[in-house]
């Protein structure tokens, strides 16, 4: 049978078996309660969710899980998915380098830096309950949202993808059951202007339907003073639509819903930190301005999707619930390595991904067992073609990569907790998955660009690379967790559970690479298979917390500590490379390394004072605080020596701390609420090798917001304002200049120096490149809800 007609074998399936589901949903007289997701109620131990696939609270849950309401969103003024990571501990969200809307996501030091195809990300994003298998488009702004949960640790015994890291759930709000309208508008610096509008009304009595469309657009924090335009903008246009169905005795629901989002920014490139080595091209003085020189083609992301939720309860015990969905996308994305007008290293590239998947769960509930199995399916292909436009060896010369990936996955699944004594609990969990993969590599030289970018380009002898293979992994992945509530208002827990990450082909590797095992003078296909491949990752984490409310819930607190062992660490990379003796670009990833992982994490929240300025007046004091060490024990380098004496984890800072002072006092009709942010994290590598140049420092950000709500909760006026000191600091960027094995550059004569000449590996200039944070931001916002 095709992948295709898998795939519509099992949306038939997903429709057939709701309509099943329907008929004793139909046929019950008694209503009860329904399944459905409810709203965050408050920011605090009684904020609702759904981390183990059923309604709790998060003094409940047992798992070290984060949740922010729409509420606690809108009055911190947060825009899109990489807001959040300041006041989550051990937890990092942001735009990957050089783009606008790829995520680069690391939980608890396990994430994924590349977002290139043939990679499982670490961390899974779930859209509605619908996993996202790329990065790309995935920085999801914050609109018309019930609430944002970040789970940390391995997932994947209770719901979608197995994940080996954690999980973020965006989690979008439900239709009311009355006509509803809602408008929010933004402007600020940079002549940030954004737009948010939503509709919704039922449409006889069991169907309700609703519309919501965003405009987010923002001058640029700087210039490409080269090409003479902004740099760091936003130009986005995103809509979303849902039609949802519920049965007379709400025992049956349908959810089917579509959303487009459309990032025509320009590319975001770069600021150069050394002089350039062959034209002596200053640095300059704005980290945000630039001088890169391509911009063809235009960068440009589209993406969007389609999923029907079914959910039919067959008894007062058993819900039957299936999740359908189809996600495809296409980002074209100039990237200039040099950030020179000069054509040194440009790599014009494209990203193509498309994605179906199936669940179904089946939940069980009674007074003392409560749980769920399940299924998975995900067919999804993913393709990236690139060129490397490099001036080291010849003009126009083109070093070109091709890479496809079609992954085929499935899986059973099921978790249950049985409660002994209303004190005593034990959670049982596993996972298996059988995962497939088949990919084809493709690398070839030319004179010229190649065709999906419009050229017509000349080859240059044969091809480097031509390779198609198919590896295919599987693995069982247990949980246990057990739990001990001594009171209502104290959770006590230890959990074990295991993660496990498909292997794959790097995509960007060169087959001229492998090693002659046999010396025979030909890499065979066996030898070029072997070296591409890269194994599965595996985390065997242990977890204890404690979760508490003090002084009638006037404190509440959830305190946890973690250990992993971390194996076949997979870290991809690129590095200037000889093919057919000329300079080119290959791909490289290191699988051969073990570690171990060990932190603690605390959040807290205290009401200083309450009811003290009349009914509803609160301040409140906040905080986050999380600790880690992650150590490779080994880390077997490309030479087959163990540096992991002299490697770091990526994106993964020892210290990450925040603390919020907020009150909320009533003003004439309606209340005020104030709010002030201080977060801070310590050192920042960005990659496995420490670096001079792109490692960043420990810092602090200050945000402060201010709203006045009135017209009971309907209209609400807010000032926020982000990065007050206006902190500059790097998130990203690339580096190809000659190191020491602890990263120290080296200069010509392989002294390590602060200030060159360098030694370049790639391009003739020297790369050393940098991306960096949001300055600071001022902005108002005004929304109505009618």
């Amino acid at each position: 049978m095709t992948r295709l007609n898998s795939v519509r074998l099992l949306l038939s399936a997903s429709v057939a078996l709701a309509a099943i589901a329907a008929v004793p949903a139909m046929a019950q007289t008694a209503p009860t309660p329904t399944t459905a997701e409810p709203e965050a109620v408050a920011e605090s131990s009684d904020i609702v969710v759904t981390a183990r696939r059923r309604a709790e609270t998060l003094l409940n849950v047992p798992i070290a899980v984060t949740a922010f309401s729409a509420d606690r969103l809108e009055k911190t003024g947060v825009v899109d998915l990489t807001d959040i990571q300041n006041v989550t501990p051990n937890t990092t969200l942001k735009d990957a380098r050089g783009t606008n809307s790829t995520l680069a996501a690391f939980i608890r030091g396990v994430g994924q830096q590349d977002p290139v195809p043939g990679f499982e990300a670490g961390i899974g994003i779930y859209l509605d309950d619908v996993y996202l298998n790329r990065p790309q488009a995935a920085v999801l702004d914050v609109y018309e949202v019930d609430r944002i949960e970040v789970l940390r640790g391995p997932q994947g015994t209770l719901y979608g993808r197995n994940t080996i890291g954690g999980a973020v759930k965006y989690v979008t709000k439900r239709l009311a059951d009355v006509p509803e309208a809602s408008f929010k508008a933004s402007y600020g610096s940079f002549n940030q202007a954004d737009g948010i509008i939503s509709l919704s009304t039922p449409v006889g009595p069991l169907f309700k339907i609703g519309v919501s469309g965003a405009r987010l657009t923002r001058d640029g924090f700087g210039r490409n003073t080269n090409l003479n335009i902004d740099n760091y903008n936003k130009d986005v246009w995103a809509g979303r639509g849902t039609i949802e169905f519920a049965s007379p005795d709400g025992r049956m629901s349908l959810r089917l819903t579509g959303d487009y989002t459309e990032d025509k920014s320009n590319a975001r490139n770069g600021s150069r930190l050394i002089t350039s080595l062959a034209s002596a091209t200053p640095v300059q003085s704005n980290p945000f301005d630039t001088r890169a020189g391509l911009n063809s083609p235009r960068q440009n992301i589209q993406a969007g999707g389609l999923s029907l939720v079914a959910t039919g309860e067959l008894s007062d015990h058993l819900t039957l619930k299936s999740i359908s969905a189809f996600r495809k996308d296409r980002s074209f994305t100039p990237i200039d390595f040099d950030a020179l007008p000069a054509v040194d290293v440009d790599v014009p590239a494209v990203y193509r991904n498309e994605q179906t998947s199936q669940e179904f769960q089946l939940a069980y509930k009674s007074d003392k067992l409560n749980g769920l199995v399940g299924f998975y399916y995900l067919g999804a292909k993913a393709s990236t073609g690139f060129d490397v436009l490099l001036s080291t060896t010849l003009p126009n010369f083109d070093a070109y990569t091709a890479g496809d990936v079609r992954t085929e996955t499935s899986s059973i699944f099921g978790d249950f907790t049985y409660d002994f004594t209303p004190q005593w609990s034990l959670s049982l969990g596993g996972r298996y998955t059988w995962d497939q993969r088949e990919s084809y590599i493709f690398k070839a030289s030319y004179f010229g660009v190649t065709s999906e970018f419009g050229g017509n380009p000349t080859l240059v002898g044969a091809p480097s690379t031509n390779f198609r293979g198919t590896a295919n992994f599987k693995r069982f992945t247990p949980r246990a967790s057990l739990s001990f509530k001594p009171t209502a208002d104290h959770l006590f827990y230890a959990s074990y559970s295991e993660g496990f990450k498909g292997g794959g082909f790097d995509p960007r590797g060169s087959g001229t690479s492998a090693p002659d095992v046999n010396q025979d003078g030909v890499r065979s296909y066996q030898e070029i298979y072997n070296y591409l491949l890269f194994k599965p990752e595996v985390v065997k984490s242990y977890e204890v917390g404690w979760k508490g409310a003090l002084f009638d819930k006037r404190l509440t607190f959830a305190l946890d500590g973690f250990y992993s062992d971390y194996s076949n660490v997979q870290v991809p990379g690129s590095v200037g490379c000889i093919i057919g003796g000329v300079q080119s670009f290959c791909g490289i990833t290191t699988n051969a390394a073990k570690a171990t992982i060990k932190g603690v994490e605390l959040e807290s929240n205290a009401i200083l004072a309450r009811d003290f300025a009349g009914a509803g007046s609160n301040v409140t004091l906040a905080g986050t605080l999380g600790y880690i060490s992650a150590k490779y024990k080994t880390f077997i380098g490309p030479t087959g020596t163990d540096v992991a004496n002299v490697r770091v984890f990526q994106n993964t800072p020892d210290w990450t701390l925040s603390g919020t002072l907020g009150a909320t006092l009533p003003a004439g009709p309606g209340k005020v609420n104030a709010s002030t942010t201080v977060s801070y994290r310590s050192l920042t590598h960005q990659f496995e090798t420490a670096s001079p140049f792109l490692d960043q420092p420990g810092y602090a950000l200050w945000d402060a917001h201010l709203t006045y709500t009135f017209g009971k909760g309907r209209y609400s006026i807010g000032v926020h304002a982000k990065n007050i000191t206006d902190k500059h600091y790097k998130t990203s960027g690339y580096q190809y200049i000659r190191t020491d094995l602890a990263g120290n550059p080296i200069n010509l004569a392989n002294v390590a120096v602060p200030n060159g000449p360098y030694v370049p590996t790639l391009g003739k200039e020297g790369i050393a490149t940098a991306f960096y944070g949001n300055p600071r931001q001022v902005f108002g916002t005004i929304t109505a809800k009618f």
